[in-house]
């Protein structure tokens, strides 16, 4: 009986181990994605003339975008499907590659625009490929890796 116990005491503290770890991902990504959210609604601001335009701001977004992205890959083990209230969808998990991908083409989108922004004009040329070409690369209307963009916006931070 006391056998039987201390197995079951050993399953239970092993399952509650790989749940808190499950929860502990989850929660970091939800925090890299709210820290990119952040940089982005300045980006966009600056872009539609809302927040005065300052480069070293976009800038500094922008290599913040590609600090946290490189997080991606590492965000989404088996173990991250549910729970935490993720917005991952299984798709991730189903078409790997593909994921990887489509994090990779953020990062390369990004790196390509803080060459190519230098001034405001630049700015509202090339922050919209930021968003049609990187961050819609998972947030799609259909069939994405994650909730359309303006879903993701409106969702409380954890």
């Amino acid at each position: 009986m006391y056998r039987t116990l201390a197995v079951l005491s050993v399953v239970a503290v092993g399952a509650t181990a790989v749940f808190a770890q499950n929860l502990d991902v989850i929660k970091s990504r939800r925090e890299t994605m709210q820290t990119i959210v952040a940089g982005s609604a300045t980006n966009f601001g600056m872009m539609k003339g809302s927040v005065p335009f300052d480069l070293a701001k976009i800038q500094a977004n922008l290599k913040m975008y590609q600090e946290q992205a490189a997080k991606f890959k590492g965000l989404f083990p088996e173990d991250s499907k549910t729970g935490g209230d993720t917005d991952a969808k299984p798709k991730i998990w189903q078409s790997k590659a593909e994921f990887d991908a489509a994090a990779d083409k953020f990062v390369t989108v990004v790196k390509a625009a803080a060459v190519a922004i230098t001034d405001e004009a630049t700015l509202k040329t090339e922050y919209p490929k930021v968003i049609s070409e990187g961050c819609n690369s998972c947030h799609k209307d259909a069939d994405g890796f994650a909730p359309p963009l303006r879903e993701s916006f409106k969702k409380p931070k954890p």
